[in-house]
């Protein structure tokens, strides 16, 4: 690992498990300060993680990332006690086992992976700009090549739930798709998006029930790798001497042609109307 961006500042969400828990051991190692954004506190047995939260190293703000209002005063928090952040990590999320609505009637994957990052991404704008880095990674999937039909509809509106080829896919699909939108806008302060396939990973925790198809979950324990696997995909995309294009979809660190690009423009519309007409205005 590169070890030159020590005593710098990173923001993950979803760093309390798996892929996420996994980058935030990575970037402490390396004598980043870290502020795990998450609705969760980090596991009480993990020796190392609990050091790094007593140390300071290590910050933890919790939130209910999919309700604006608690949303809204853990990102507070985070601009009151932060000068700047170098690298945004929006990695929460998961497939879901139903359909389900967000507190402001969004369906649950499509708020929580495509809107609440860009959410995220908004109110941080200005600590990312001044900081050296200047990276958001927005954690996604190659499961959306397996959707064969996408437009904003079937992104708000799902008429069918399908387990991690449904609306998890779909929702991850229109995370990569603004990512890309965006990205042109951002160059003028120097800010870089990336949008990341961690891979397969085993994930599973526990009997905790999940939203796979019943027959991923023997394959993901038997075949799959540890999370950190995932986590270094994340990690070198950020940190890889290869400066990728901002805007690029990556699978295995190489850059990789999204489908549905025509429908990028209106899902990046979409969801900032939802931002600045539902999170600024119900929530200021």
């Amino acid at each position: 690992m590169n070890t030159q961006y020590k005593l710098r500042t990173a923001l993950i969400t979803g760093s309390t498990s798996g892929i996420g828990l996994e980058l935030t051991r990575m970037l402490l190692v390396e004598g980043w300060q870290v502020i795990g954004l998450n609705r969760s506190p980090f596991p009480a047995e993990q020796g190392d993680i609990q050091n790094a939260l007593r140390s300071g190293q290590l910050r933890l703000v919790q939130a209910n990332l999919t309700n604006y209002n608690s949303l809204r005063i853990a990102l507070e928090h985070i601009k009151r006690q932060t000068d700047s952040i170098d690298v945004l990590f929006n990695n929460a999320g998961g497939s879901g086992k139903e359909l389900r609505f967000s507190d402001q009637g969004h369906e649950m994957h499509f708020e929580l992976q495509t809107i609440v990052p860009y959410i995220i991404y908004m109110e941080l704008y200005d600590l990312l700009r001044k900081s050296t880095h200047k990276t958001v990674v927005n954690t996604s999937t190659s499961a959306f090549n397996m959707v064969r039909q996408f437009d904003l509809n079937i992104l708000e509106r799902p008429t069918e739930f399908k387990k991690l080829f449904g609306p998890y896919a779909t929702s991850k699909l229109g995370l990569s798709l603004w990512t890309r939108e965006a990205a042109d806008a951002a160059k003028t302060d120097g800010i870089r998006l990336l949008s990341v396939d961690p891979g397969g990973n085993n994930t599973l925790r526990g009997n905790k029930k999940s939203g796979l198809p019943f027959y991923i979950k023997p394959i993901m324990k038997l075949f799959f790798p540890h999370p950190s696997h995932g986590a270094s995909l994340l990690y070198n995309a950020a940190f890889s001497q290869t400066i990728h294009k901002s805007g690029t979809f990556l699978i295995k660190n190489k850059p990789t042609e999204l489908r549905f690009k025509d429908q990028g423009p209106f899902i990046l519309k979409k969801i900032h109307e939802i931002y600045e007409h539902q999170f600024l205005m119900t929530t200021r």
